[in-house]
């Protein structure tokens, strides 16, 4: 798919309007899986040296990806953090550089990959990657504009607030998705039927959605409600 300017000024406008993270994030996804011929794709947060974490995915394959990388102290990811803008893996079966990360990424359907790292003139944020099923599914073109996107991305990222709450901001995602998991669980319940029972209890309770994920990951319960007390 070929990008304009249009698609690049929606972009910037999209992305700069976002007042979270996590719309951000959703944003910068969106864009990517528009902009580039994709299937799945993900932003890889830094915290230090070596160490990652995924921030935002647009399938739980992505999220594997990153585990079986930190997992094995070695992967794409990690080498764009530390080296070059961009990296490109054209083929996953043929690609010996971590033979670890590539044998899962076969399993899981993925045969390329295209990891752009987010940085601005003063810090690395993370890493936007953008996978696909066939192998050479990435060119010159995409490369140039995963970079433009990344650009975006990252200095929108680093603006919105300082990394201290950026870290925050992660740390409640991970905190919603595991009480998701809970739910899911002990009800039998869909990812969204499990987010709309957290999203009820946080209305009604008039609490931070992170503040009923902790509840429910420390205790096993979520919190009381005035419809409980009836």
């Amino acid at each position: 798919m070929k990008v304009g300017a249009e698609h690049f000024a929606e972009l910037a406008v999209a992305l700069h309007d976002e007042q979270t993270v996590e719309e951000t994030l959703d944003e910068v996804l969106r864009f990517a899986l528009d902009g580039v011929g994709c299937s799945m794709a993900g932003v890889v947060f830094v915290h230090g040296r070596g160490r990652i974490e995924t921030a935002a995915a647009t399938e739980p394959a992505v999220r594997e990806l990153e585990t079986v990388q930190l997992d094995a102290g070695a992967g794409p990811d990690l080498e764009v953090l530390g080296a070059d803008d961009s990296l490109l893996v054209h083929d996953t079966r043929t690609d010996e550089r971590w033979p670890a990360w590539a044998e899962v990424a076969d399993r899981l359907g993925v045969r390329s990959l295209l990891a752009v790292r987010l940085h601005t003139r003063d810090t690395t944020v993370g890493t936007l990657n953008l996978y696909a099923g066939e192998p050479g599914a990435f060119d010159e073109d995409d490369v140039a504009v995963a970079h433009i996107f990344a650009r975006h991305a990252a200095v929108a990222l680093a603006s919105a607030r300082n990394l201290r709450n950026l870290w925050e901001a992660v740390d409640a995602r991970k905190a919603v998705g595991q009480a998701q998991g809970i739910l899911m669980e002990r009800y039998r319940l869909t990812p969204d039927q499990a987010m709309a029972v957290l999203l009820r209890y946080s209305q009604d309770g008039n609490l931070k959605l992170r503040a009923v994920a902790e509840q429910l990951i420390e205790t096993t319960q979520l919190p009381a409600t005035d419809d409980d007390a009836s």
